[in-house]
């Protein structure tokens, strides 16, 4: 029974996770969902700015905090083991789902792109991204990532092993193409609104900040494997020579 609860916990956090997922890709896109993020509920220009960044700060304690290892040392002494990236993949999805609720309205129009073929091609650039985003997650492990292989291998009764360091495809470019792509899912819209540019600000600064720590946890756990791969491989911005090593 216990393993069966396990599965289904996991499975149910994917889900969730998932679904805020997909959630994301109408709210930046404004398009086929209730409320986005440049049109979300109606509140005075002072306190819409407050409301959102609340919700970002929310965001960001939640993700850097039951991602840092001292964390993940104690807290599975609450939960256990198997379900410990799942519980991670949940919490991260009651919060987006917290900010797809909650975000305020800012409508004022920083940029609009009224060329057609130039919305076109900002539009592309958006699509490009979320393809980069969950491409990336496949290049590596994506049921690992989303908690999916811990349960299984708990349902099987097997010990979770971490999986090796590599490099693939994307990997190779930059060390961070997840982040790459929500960047450019961030910013590629052809009407900024005040909104818009204050969510893409905020989840710029986190995950710019993110990386940081994140960094320092990998040169932590891999130590001169991990060094090796920075000085061959950018953060974030592709260099010729590292586009040219895909090929």
């Amino acid at each position: 029974m216990k393993r069966f609860l396990t599965v289904g916990y996991g499975v149910t956090a994917y889900l969730i996770g998932f679904a805020a997922f997909l959630y994301a890709i109408g709210f930046l896109g404004s398009f086929a969902v209730p409320r986005t993020v440049d049109h979300g509920l109606a509140a005075p220009a002072t306190r819409a700015l407050a409301v959102n960044l609340l919700l970002l700060c929310a965001f960001g304690a939640q993700h850097s905090v039951m991602a840092r290892p001292a964390f993940k040392r104690w807290w599975t002494r609450v939960v256990p083991d198997p379900i410990e990236r799942s519980t991670y993949v949940l919490a991260t999805g009651l919060v987006l789902a917290l900010i797809f609720w909650q975000w305020r309205t800012m409508p004022a129009v920083i940029w609009n792109v009224t060329w057609p073929v130039g919305r076109i091609g900002v539009r592309a650039l958006f699509w490009i991204g979320w393809v980069i985003v969950l491409a990336s997650t496949f290049m590596i492990n994506h049921f690992d990532l989303f908690g999916l292989r811990q349960v299984y291998l708990a349902w099987r009764g097997r010990p979770y092993t971490d999986l090796p360091f590599r490099t693939p495809l994307l990997y190779r470019v930059v060390r961070h193409p997840l982040m790459l792509g929500f960047l450019i899912t961030l910013w590629a819209t052809p009407r900024m609104t005040l909104g818009h540019l204050l969510f893409a600000a905020g989840m710029t600064a986190y995950i710019l900040l993110a990386l940081r720590w994140e960094e320092r946890d990998l040169t932590s756990a891999l130590g001169q494997q991990y060094r090796d791969y920075r000085g061959r491989v950018p953060m974030l911005i592709p260099r010729p020579q590292s586009i040219q090593r895909v090929k």
